[in-house]
């Protein structure tokens, strides 16, 4: 029952392949964007800060902030860009502002209130940071970013979503998976495997799966550097102001990172490079461009702007 369940299985595939496949991509490029297609009850509900039991808000001086890096970016729409207060320690984004739900910002809280960084708590490993001590000194002054810092921060968000980034990244899947399964059914009809034993064709099929998945995560992780240092490199040419906020920006990361080493003691060692850079999760995949070398990038930049 099941060999002849599996058979019939196996005919109605290689009948609808073609449609499967398309079905396949579009499916694969909609979960992909659907976060940013509906960033308010995806996007939001995950990353907003709540105080009371309530969504906290932005002070004045943040929107402020936010409407002239808006200006700055040449956004003539501003109503497709929300802002809100974000629970991380760095701006985060999502959206696509074309599309009728636009695009999300978040900005974290010490950014509007930089000085009163003591007063607020920390937990790292479930200890509270003790803001008067070494570490705790070194973690707030990278936690603390001057006004260029934080516009370079947040006009990154914004022009990696007008840029239509979302969209470049969400189709790396389903061309991965479109350019494996012509390429892998090119090579059967090129080896004769159609032909041939079943067995040898199931072999073949498992080794396309496995370097398949190898060069999605390979393209996946390429894409995303490549983007990185797309929107780095577009925000830093706004302005030397930007440039120099940009500098200033990834330098604060590696020394919030340095620090977050020493305090998360042996956890820390497999987070964070002693430069403070991000160690892979998996040993071939690097997921976004090494802080050290987009700072590095934006010095580049900011010497042409002193030229």
């Amino acid at each position: 029952m099941a060999v002849l369940l599996v058979l019939k299985l196996s005919a109605f595939v290689q009948r609808k392949k073609s449609a499967l496949l398309a079905a396949s991509c579009a499916g694969l490029l909609g979960a992909s964007v659907f976060r940013h297609a509906f960033p308010e009850q995806t996007f939001r509900a995950v990353h907003e800060s709540w105080a009371q039991g309530r969504p906290a808000g932005l002070s004045e001086q943040l929107q402020s902030l936010f409407r002239e890096v808006l200006r700055d970016t040449g956004v003539t729409s501003a109503r497709r860009f929300k802002a809100f207060a974000a629970s991380g320690l760095q701006p985060v984004g999502a959206g696509i502002p074309w599309l009728p739900s636009g695009a999300l910002v978040g900005i974290p809280a010490n950014f509007s209130n930089a000085a009163g960084m003591g007063s607020r708590v920390l937990l790292i490993n479930g200890e509270e940071v003790d803001w008067h001590s070494m570490d705790g000194a070194f973690l707030k002054e990278a936690l603390t970013l001057s006004p260029e810092a934080q516009k370079f921060s947040l006009a990154r968000e914004v022009i990696y979503s007008q840029s239509s980034n979302p969209l470049i990244q969400a189709a790396v899947a389903p061309a991965c998976l479109l350019g494996g399964s012509l390429s892998g059914v090119a090579v059967k009809q090129l080896l004769g495997l159609y032909s041939g034993p079943i067995l040898l064709r199931g072999i073949y099929n498992l080794a396309a799966l496995v370097t398949g998945l190898v060069g999605y995560f390979l393209a996946y992780d390429a894409v995303n550097q490549w983007l990185d240092y797309r929107c780095d490199r577009s925000t830093a040419t706004l302005s030397k102001d930007y440039a120099r906020g940009g500098v200033e920006f990834y330098e604060k990361i590696l020394a919030r990172n340095r620090t977050l080493r020493k305090l998360m003691g042996k956890q820390g060692e497999k987070i964070y490079a002693p430069t403070g850079n991000l160690f892979p999760r998996y040993w071939f995949r690097l997921k976004h461009a090494p802080y050290t070398s987009r700072r590095d990038l934006i010095i580049n930049i900011l010497k042409l702007h002193q030229i």
